[in-house]
């Protein structure tokens, strides 16, 4: 199973990424970008990605209001202290 990660949203000012940007998860474990990935939207991502390749977004408490097959994380940056930019990802499973 698959994991695509795509920024749905950028608070404040974000070095790395535009919304829009994605990335890919294959397999489980083989990381694919066509960019560079900034290392704190790792670090958010890492405790979940094997979670979520097992059980739905919601046993995880990482549901969407709009859409429960979706999960959404964002970036460990506190944009409002760094002045910096805070990027929110919502992570769907494909097969």
């Amino acid at each position: 199973m698959d994991l695509v990660v795509r920024v749905v949203e950028i608070k404040g000012r974000c070095p790395a990424y535009v919304e829009g940007d994605s990335f890919r998860l294959r397999d489980g474990y083989l990381l694919e970008s066509e960019k560079p990935l900034c290392m704190h939207s790792l670090a958010s991502l890492m405790p979940y990605y094997n979670a979520l390749n097992v059980s739905p977004p919601e046993a995880w408490g990482l549901a969407g209001r709009e859409n429960p097959k979706r999960a959404y994380l964002q970036c460990l940056d506190p944009y409002e202290r760094t002045g910096g930019g805070t990027a929110v990802f919502e992570i769907s499973c494909q097969d």
